[in-house]
């Protein structure tokens, strides 16, 4: 394959569109990432490396509609093309128009279904795992790794560590707070909210404001939590939109939550967190390895990260544990 070509990068900002690319003078570079927060956000250094080696093109990233604002964040996206399945299934790609894209680019998974999806579009260069020019996917290795190692193969450099996110555009509602994210994709991922409830109440001892998020299908989880650890109306933020989400986090003292999306947000903002790992390795999903960001983690077999209950690996974390990993964070303070 010809190396890409080289340059600086563009000044350009994203613009969500509803199916059709916004500009049709140039080349288009359409990239599959149609997963969740935390996937995209764990996407933006190739996202970034992309728009380095190609300043040329318009990028346009198949991604579900709600992921548009994080994809304007990373100034490395012009187009959103909505794009979603149920899960991590691979969707159908309906909404392209116009001329075949110059350029398509698999960071959706190792195929081969999603390297078809961009392959029906019939673009003049494909670059995926599953090619047969593609590098070897391993399992056993860190996602935001995988596809700066995956552009590298095909000569376009990509740094892991290039994953911070200017600052949100509106204040935070509750700027110093101790975030506690109690929910996240699937069960197998949720530690249980009695002991989320049991680390807010300690905090609050101790002089913390504490403020909980969740999903928009996690109402009575929040209202749970909040009815255990006391908590006032105004510190639960129940699928807060996602500027105002972001806002919290960038503004808070620390995150506390488990695998899931606002744990990525809390690294993109710098903003000190402690997450819970179980049933994955945080050698796959975790943090970069900075004093501002801690994991707690029982080493152990790995488990279905999609299963119906909270993990073996999960459930042996401790509330103490929390409470003590927290209380190596400079960052926390009383309110």
């Amino acid at each position: 394959m010809n190396s890409p070509e080289r340059g600086t990068v563009n000044s350009r900002s994203t613009t969500p569109v509803n199916g059709s690319a916004g500009a049709p003078h140039l080349p288009r570079l359409l990239v599959l990432r149609a997963l969740g927060l935390g996937d995209l956000l764990a996407g933006v250094p190739a996202l970034r490396a992309l728009r380095r080696a190609f300043p040329g093109h318009e990028t346009v990233l198949a991604a579900p509609p709600e992921l548009a604002v994080p994809a304007e964040l990373s100034g490395a996206v012009d187009t959103l093309l909505p794009a979603s399945a149920p899960g991590r299934a691979v969707p159908g790609i309906t909404g392209w128009q116009g001329p075949p894209p110059e350029i398509a680019i698999d960071l959706h998974g190792k195929g081969p279904e999603s390297m078809r999806a961009l392959a029906a579009l019939n673009p003049r260069r494909l670059l995926a795992f599953a090619a047969e020019d593609g590098p070897e996917w391993y399992a056993e290795e860190h996602e935001r790794d995988r596809w700066c190692r995956f552009l590298a193969w095909y000569g376009i450099p990509a740094d892991p560590a290039d994953l911070r996110l200017p600052p949100p555009a509106v204040a935070s509602p509750a700027p110093g707070a101790v975030l506690l994210h109690p929910g996240a994709g699937s069960p197998a991922r949720c530690w249980p909210v009695e002991r989320y409830a049991a680390v807010a109440g300690e905090l609050r001892r101790a002089g913390c404001r504490v403020v909980v998020t969740g999903g928009a299908r996690e109402y009575d989880l929040l209202a749970r939590l909040a009815k255990l650890a006391g908590l006032p109306d105004a510190d639960v933020h129940g699928a807060p939109p996602l500027e105002r989400l972001a806002a919290l986090v960038a503004g808070a003292s620390a995150v506390v939550s488990g695998d899931t999306g606002v744990a990525h947000l809390a690294v993109a903002y710098g903003t000190p967190s402690v997450t819970l790992f179980g049933p994955v390795s945080p050698a796959l999903w975790g943090p970069p390895p900075l004093e501002r960001h801690r994991v707690l983690w029982h080493p152990g077999p790995p488990g279905d990260p999609h299963g119906r209950r909270p993990d073996p690996l999960l459930l042996r974390i401790r509330p103490e544990e929390v409470l003590a990993a927290l209380s190596r964070l400079p960052e926390v303070r009383a309110a």
